[in-house]
């Protein structure tokens, strides 16, 4: 791998959180554990050096590699010389549309994703219909504050939001030995299934306004933070419909809530 990025004049860039996944034994592990097919298309965002895109090729029918670095599309392309099925795209993905990149048909996004936009990205792909199924190397924090339920520490509007879109559980842990540098965290790959009963995208964002709005100010209680979506009057009779008391704490709340209060809110 050192030679590799020399000969491209490339480095790892830690802003960029760049951490390339070096060790054969681990690919193999992440490839088995995220369960794709022969069937499958896959999209890899941030493929970096290619590891991990060697490893899905090996399996699945359609890779769709998504790299931002101009640097590292110039060694991934001979890093994938002669490897069928691959396809690299010089893209930004946080501003691509990712459906259209795989023609809309149905895929599975299977990536070590750069630490710094990690949850965007996230947030984008589930955005897109196509996109079944997650399943993505994380820092672990970040993982944990995704799962997080009502009662743990970590737990906010990530943790909700995400929670309205996906099924979401930790499956590996990721020693840091096997990434070039070595990172200062600890990583984990991250499965993000999507609910059938996703609330549709006009629902998801006036749900994800509520959760934002709540989570704002996480000392105060609803009936304050609530105050910028809806007026006083109108939230009460809301809530108490709801069933939510507004003199509780945004932690209090779970995704079921803050859907049976939308729903009072807006009459559905």
């Amino acid at each position: 791998m050192g030679s590799l990025l020399r000969r491209h004049g490339l480095a790892p860039r830690r802003a960029a959180g760049q951490n390339f996944v070096t060790d054969p034994n681990t690919v193999r592990r992440i490839v088995a554990a995220s369960g794709v097919t022969a069937d499958d298309a896959v999209l890899e965002i941030g493929p970096g050096l290619g590891s991990l895109t060697l490893g899905l090729a090996a399996i699945v029918r359609r890779v769709v590699a998504v790299e931002i670095d101009a640097g590292l599309v110039s060694a991934l392309t001979e890093v994938l010389d002669g490897v069928e099925g691959v396809e690299v795209v010089h893209a930004d993905a946080l501003h691509t549309d990712l459906g259209r990149l795989v023609s809309d048909e149905p895929v599975k996004v299977v990536a070590n994703l750069p630490y710094n936009t990690a949850t965007p990205l996230v947030f984008h792909a589930l955005a897109h219909p196509a996109v079944t199924e997650l399943f993505v190397m994380v820092q672990r924090e970040v993982a944990d504050r995704w799962r997080s339920t009502v009662g743990d520490a970590a737990y906010g509007a990530v943790s909700v939001k995400l929670a309205l879109l996906s099924e979401v559980r930790t499956e590996l842990t990721i020693p840091r030995s096997v990434f070039h540098p070595v990172p200062n965290v600890d990583s984990v790959m991250v499965r993000l299934t999507r609910r059938a009963d996703a609330p549709d995208r006009e629902s998801y964002v006036r749900l994800a306004g509520l959760a934002d709005a709540a989570f704002a100010q996480r000392r105060k209680t609803l009936r304050n933070t609530l105050r910028r979506v809806a007026e006083p009057p109108r939230l009460a009779v809301a809530a108490d419909a709801a069933g939510i008391d507004l003199g509780a704490r945004a932690e209090t709340l779970t995704p079921a809530d803050l859907r049976r209060l939308d729903a009072a809110l807006h009459g559905s």
